[in-house]
């Protein structure tokens, strides 16, 4: 069963939209408003991001009980590194994901290298606005019987690599 949709929270819906439409290339298929009868509003927006699934944001306002504080970049508020919990976005090839990656850093996103973690490549970077982490990844091999088994499937890893992936080994600290 596909996902439609995966909804996430933000602090700032104009900077959000401009970031997934404008600098991303997302379009827009829904923003609406949430009246909230108990008081307050719910700014809601869905971007498409491609075959049928989309991506969702909220903005709660004057709702009770709903904190004006809460980080919305989730891993942070939950203790634990960068990209734990992150949304990956599926691109065609392996040249397609490479001139994305050149036309972002063009656009000047700090943007991670292209990284082999097989069967995908992968590059990552941070949502400025609400610092989600977004991976943006293509599938190069098929699924194999060991990729299931977990003894068998052991990828020596620095922790660095959760705190460093979306920075570009070019851009400056």
């Amino acid at each position: 069963m596909p996902i439609d949709h995966v909804s996430l929270a933000t602090h700032d819906m104009g900077a959000t939209r401009a970031f997934y439409e404008g600098t991303l290339g997302f379009t827009v298929v829904i923003h609406e408003t949430l009246s909230i009868e108990e008081g307050g509003t719910v700014d809601h927006i869905f971007f498409d991001t491609g075959e049928g699934a989309c991506l969702a944001f909220m903005q709660w306002r004057g709702v009770d009980g709903v904190s004006d504080n809460f980080d919305t970049g989730i891993n942070q508020g939950l203790g634990v590194p960068p990209g734990t919990f992150h949304v990956a976005l599926r691109y065609p090839s392996l040249e397609a994901l490479a001139a994305l990656r050149k036309e972002l850093v063009g656009k000047g996103l700090n943007v991670g290298e292209i990284l082999p973690l097989h069967p995908y490549r992968s590059f990552f970077l941070d949502d400025p606005v609400n610092g989600l982490r977004l991976e943006y990844t293509t599938r190069i091999a098929d699924y194999t019987e060991e990729d299931r088994d977990p003894l068998k499937r052991i990828l020596p890893m620095s922790i660095r690599l959760f705190y460093d992936a979306g920075r570009s080994s070019s851009m400056p600290e």
